[in-house]
């Protein structure tokens, strides 16, 4: 796995700010100069990539493509996968993403200033494109499997996972990056800015983010990279790799309504069909990641899913966007690595800033706080624009 994100941008310094309940929201004055009602965000790190990569390479990095490049980076060296095996194996890469707004934005105000598409080099082309992560990492490292992005939304990142997992499960690939990847400026963020979906609690970030609470306003924009690298098992134990868990189930649906309108029949399908594939109950979850982003309307109807299945059940849940803020196209990748660092680890990260429940949330069984405890499988929930909503069982590895 690779981690690039604002609660920390490796594995040993997300793992500790999941377990200390840290929180990487911040404000972005650039926001409020733009005209955002709300400059609230995760605060990112930007990459120093000029002694990782040739300048030629760094040319068509996007903001996602450097971050996930970080994180891939990460990934396959946590696999024990050097150049030379790359140059060597057939890997595929599937990764979520669904914009890339700075390098159209700023190809506009080039023609704009001076109209004169010569100027424009080459480099925005492969930036401005949302395949413009999965064309650079396969360029980068030589991946030479399948190779495409998803573009589903918030579930975007949890999709790509989804999906390398039904290649390998049917014997079309032994091994595929799959990932999720998010841009963090304000270009990315300001039509979302005008739906009044962002949380307007600018005199405290750090409660900003309220999944599941009463008193939720919205949610806070935030992104980065996450990749993990998913293999066949058996060839995986064939040449010696670490195996930190296994992907056991995969869910899916479509709500079939409003472009923005949530549903708890979609909820509840995408995660009963996980269940069903992974050959499992309900009862046999230990935790759940939700989806919940702190919005009013989709908290709620995420809540009536889980209470439908998980009603009278030990299973814990928590969503770690109290302390990510909604990391969108990367969310369901960057929760898997989440999921994964708490099996790891053995603890249940805190859904902070859970203060007062409503009636929908009342009967949830949310970690208020950390909990330790050995997990076995778990259930990350990812929900998106358009009614897509997908949903994946860990198993922890043996």
């Amino acid at each position: 796995m690779g981690i690039w994100s604002c609660i920390g941008t490796s594995q040993v310094e997300v793992a500790e700010s999941l377990r200390m309940g840290r929180c990487g929201i911040g404000h972005d004055p650039d926001r409020l100069a733009y005209g955002y009602q709300s400059d609230l965000t995760g605060i990112v790190p930007n990459p120093e990539l000029k002694s990782l990569l040739h300048r030629r390479l760094r040319a068509g990095l996007s903001q996602e493509a450097a971050y996930s490049f970080m994180a891939t980076r990460e990934a396959f060296e946590q696999a024990g996968m050097d150049e030379e095996y790359l140059l060597n194996h057939e890997i595929g890469v599937i990764f979520g993403n669904d914009s890339s707004a700075k390098p159209v934005i700023e190809t506009d105000r080039m023609l704009v200033e001076r109209p004169d598409t010569a100027l424009l080099g080459s480099g925005l082309i492969f930036q401005s494109m949302n395949s413009t992560v999965n064309m650079n990492l396969s360029s980068i490292f030589h991946l030479r499997g399948i190779n495409f992005t998803v573009s589903a939304a918030c579930a975007s990142g949890s999709h790509s996972v989804g999906l390398g997992y039904l290649l390998i499960k049917q014997g079309l690939q032994d091994c595929v990056l799959c990932g999720g990847a998010q841009e963090v400026n304000q270009f990315a963020m300001a039509s979302f800015d005008a739906l009044g979906a962002f949380s307007k609690r600018l005199d405290d970030p750090l409660k900003a983010s309220r999944p599941f609470d009463r008193d939720r306003d919205g949610l806070v924009p935030s992104g980065g990279a996450a990749a993990l690298v998913l293999e066949d098992y058996d060839h995986a134990v064939q040449r010696g790799a670490t195996i930190l868990a296994e992907v056991v189930g995969y869910g899916f649906s479509s709500n079939g309504g409003g472009i923005s309108q949530p549903s708890d029949d979609g909820s509840y399908t995408a995660m009963m069909r996980a269940i069903g594939m992974a050959g499992i109950a309900p009862a046999d979850i230990d935790y759940v990641n939700a989806h919940a982003t702190g919005t009013p309307q989709g908290d709620r109807f995420e809540a009536l899913a889980l209470n439908r299945i998980f009603s009278g059940l030990p299973a814990l849940i928590s969503s770690t966007k109290g302390m990510t803020g909604h990391e969108c196209w990367m969310a369901g990748a960057s929760e898997l690595v989440y999921c994964t660092l708490m099996m790891q680890h053995g603890f249940v990260a805190p859904n902070v800033n859970f203060e007062n429940p409503d009636e929908d949330t009342a009967p949830l069984n949310i970690a208020t706080q950390t909990v330790e405890m050995p997990l076995r499988y778990v259930l990350s929930n990812s929900f998106g624009f358009g009614g897509t909503n997908s949903a994946v069982i860990l198993r922890k590895g043996e």
